[in-house]
C-alpha cells in the first residue's frame, strides 16, 4: 500500500498529480485567457521536467466555445451547451498543444462519460490507457464529454470528475484550482472571514456549509470543490483547493490554499466510482437479511432478499439499495430490468443470476 500524503510540503515531490482547472481561470469574455493558459502550462512543465506525471483535468470547452456562436454567457440548453463544447474542445486542444510544445510534452485528449467507467471492462480499458500515456511521458487532458452525455447520466462538474480521476491513475495528490484562493469561513467579500489552512477530518468537511454558485461560464462553485475533496481524502488521497495562480507557490511546499488530509486506507477505485460517477435510476428495497448482507460486503445481492422495486431502470443501471426502514445501504448495477425483476416476484424470488453482483455492489 502506497504511504499517503499527508504533509502538503511535499507536493512538488509527489510521483502522480491529478490538477483540474475551472473554465473561469482559462477563459475572459467568451474566449480563451491565451496567458492565462500559458501561465498554467509554464507550472506544469516544470514539474513534468523534475519527473512528476501530471493529469491535467480541464474545463474551459464550452466556455471557449460560447463567443464563436455567440452567446454571451453559458447557455441553458443541453443542446447548445453540447455544441459550444464541440466547437471550444478544438480551440481548447490546439492552445494546449501549443503551449506544452514549449517543453516538447505531447498532450492526450481523454474525453470520459460515466458509461465509459461504470462498464468494468470499458473502466480497466479506462485505467489502463490512462496509465498508459504516463509511462510514455504524456501528459492527460482530461474532460467529460459533454457532446454525447445526457442530463441525467454526467458527472455534474469537472471536480468531482477529478476527484475519481484521482483514484483511477492512483494519483498521490489531487489539486483543484479555482478563482478563489482557498476554502473561507463565509464568502471572502464578507468582513470576518477567514481562510480555513487545513482540513483533518472527514467530520470536518460534513460540518463545513458552502454558500455561493459556480462562475457564469462554468458549473462548479466551492462546495462542488468541498465535495469532491472528500472524495480524494476519504480513498487515501490528499487534496489542495487553492486559485490557479497559486499553484507554482503550491509546488514549491508553500502553505497556500486550504490542504485537506487524506483519510483512512486508499480503496478500490471502482468503488468509489459506483458511489459518486452518477444519480441511481431506481431502488430495490430488501428485507433485513438482505440489508445486512449488503452492509458486511463481498456477497451478491439475491432476488429473494428483494421485497419491492422502485422506478423503471434497464439492465446495468446504477440502483440503490435500501433497506426496509428507507436507509441506503448500498448501490451497484443491477442484472436485470425492473421489469424482469418484478417478474421473478411472480415466480418466488428466483433468479438465475444475482440481481446485482458483488463485483458491482459497493456499500453506502
Amino acid at each position: 500500500m502506497k504511504t499517503l500524503l499527508a504533509n502538503r510540503a511535499l507536493l512538488g515531490q509527489a510521483a502522480r498529480l491529478v490538477i483540474k482547472v475551472g473554465s473561469s481561470s482559462l477563459t475572459k469574455n467568451g474566449a480563451l485567457n491565451e496567458p492565462a493558459l500559458a501561465a498554467l502550462v509554464d507550472v506544469v512543465g516544470a514539474a513534468h521536467a523534475r519527473g512528476q506525471e501530471v493529469v491535467l483535468v480541464s474545463s474551459g470547452a464550452v466556455a471557449a466555445g460560447l463567443a464563436p456562436l455567440g452567446f454571451a454567457s453559458r447557455p441553458k440548453l443541453l443542446r447548445d451547451q453540447q455544441a459550444a463544447s464541440m466547437v471550444g474542445q478544438v480551440r481548447l486542444l490546439a492552445a494546449y498543444t501549443r503551449e506544452f510544445s514549449r517543453y516538447g510534452i505531447t498532450i492526450g485528449q481523454v474525453l470520459l462519460t460515466p458509461e465509459d467507467v461504470l462498464n468494468r471492462s470499458h473502466y480497466a480499458n479506462a485505467q489502463g490507457s490512462l496509465r498508459r500515456l504516463l509511462h510514455h511521458g504524456v501528459v492527460p487532458i482530461v474532460n467529460e464529454n459533454d457532446a454525447v452525455v445526457t442530463g441525467e447520466l454526467r458527472f455534474g462538474d469537472n471536480d468531482r470528475l477529478a476527484a475519481l480521476t484521482a483514484h483511477l491513475v492512483d494519483a498521490t495528490a489531487l489539486i483543484l484550482c479555482t478563482d478563489v484562493d482557498g476554502l473561507y469561513t463565509a464568502p471572502p467579500s464578507e468582513p470576518g472571514a477567514e481562510l480555513i489552512t487545513e482540513v483533518t477530518s472527514l467530520s470536518q468537511v460534513k460540518s463545513l456549509v458552502i454558500t455561493g454558485k459556480g462562475s457564469d461560464v462554468g458549473t462548479g462553485g466551492m462546495r462542488t470543490k468541498v465535495e469532491a475533496a472528500k472524495i480524494a481524502i476519504s480513498g487515501g488521497v490528499g487534496a489542495l483547493v487553492t486559485s490557479a495562480q497559486n499553484l507554482a507557490s503550491a509546488l514549491n511546499g508553500d502553505p497556500v490554499g486550504t490542504w485537506f488530509v487524506p483519510q483512512g486506507k486508499r480503496q478500490r477505485a471502482r468503488d468509489l466510482w459506483l458511489k459518486n460517477v452518477a444519480q441511481a435510476r431506481g431502488s430495490l428495497v430488501v428485507d433485513d437479511g438482505a440489508a445486512a448482507v449488503v452492509r458486511a460486503g463481498g456477497a451478491s445481492l439475491l432476488c429473494v432478499g428483494v421485497t419491492e422495486v422502485r422506478g423503471a431502470f434497464a439492465r446495468g443501471a446504477l440502483v440503490r439499495i435500501v433497506d426496509p426502514h428507507g436507509e441506503e445501504v448500498g448501490r451497484g448495477l443491477v442484472g436485470y430490468s425492473s421489469a424482469d425483476v418484478r417478474k421473478f416476484f411472480d415466480d418466488g424470488g428466483r433468479a438465475p443470476r444475482p440481481v446485482v453482483h458483488a463485483d458491482d455492489l459497493v456499500r453506502r
